[in-house]
């Protein structure tokens, strides 16, 4: 049975996701895992805020906090919503921590040739977009981003196409229930609250 406190329960609200238009960062790092997007020590907190501030932390800073000069976050010209990441993106434990910490500093998309599943699982849950993509599309983004840093990328996510800075189309999977709620900026529970009627009435039904 539902909790009688069901109608009170607050819903994780996200900002809904339809048309993102954004600059690529690249990141050709090869099965990054979730302790490098957020290390260990940095998972105390229970809440979704703060998190952007220690992503890749060990990547981006040195041991007295001076930002790494090389690391691609560091440099002014990567700034964008868009994260382009090697193959096998977020393996390693599961934290839904990587996510907040992608979405903290700003990430809503993440292009790869594959992701690790719970990484995927946790990222749709909490509206960030793991985009698969073909190896010849990969390999182009990473060149755009050398070559023409500030053009811009296109992801519909209601058609499911990815729009490249010459007008070429490319289409990506995602399943229905995640499409839905990340179009809503809405979770599971609050997937379950938009029917409660429904609910009632099953339950009414049922004698319940």
């Amino acid at each position: 049975n539902r909790p009688k406190n069901f109608n009170t329960v607050n819903k994780m609200a996200y900002d809904s996701f339809s048309i993102l238009t954004s600059t690529a960062v690249p990141l050709p790092i090869e099965n990054v895992d979730t302790d490098q997007i957020i290390p260990a020590r940095f998972l105390k907190a229970t809440e979704r805020v703060g998190f952007g501030d220690n992503l890749f932390r060990d990547w981006r800073y040195n041991q007295d906090d001076s930002p790494k000069n090389d690391f691609v976050l560091n440099n002014n010209t990567y700034q964008g919503k868009i994260l382009v990441g090697g193959y096998n993106f977020g393996s390693g434990s599961s934290r839904e921590h990587a996510p907040w910490a992608l979405m903290g500093w700003g990430i809503r998309a993440v292009i790869s040739t594959s992701f690790a599943d719970i990484f995927r699982g946790n990222a749709l849950k909490n509206g960030l977009l793991p985009l698969v993509v073909d190896e010849a599309t990969h390999t182009s983004l990473f060149d755009l981003t050398a070559e023409a840093p500030t053009a811009t990328l296109d992801i519909d996510l209601a058609s499911q196409t990815l729009t490249l800075p010459d007008g070429s189309k490319v289409k990506f999977e995602i399943d229905t229930f995640s499409k839905t709620c990340m179009l809503e900026g809405i979770d599971q529970l609050g997937y379950l609250q938009k029917h409660e009627e429904q609910i009632a009435a099953f339950e009414e039904a049922r004698g319940w």
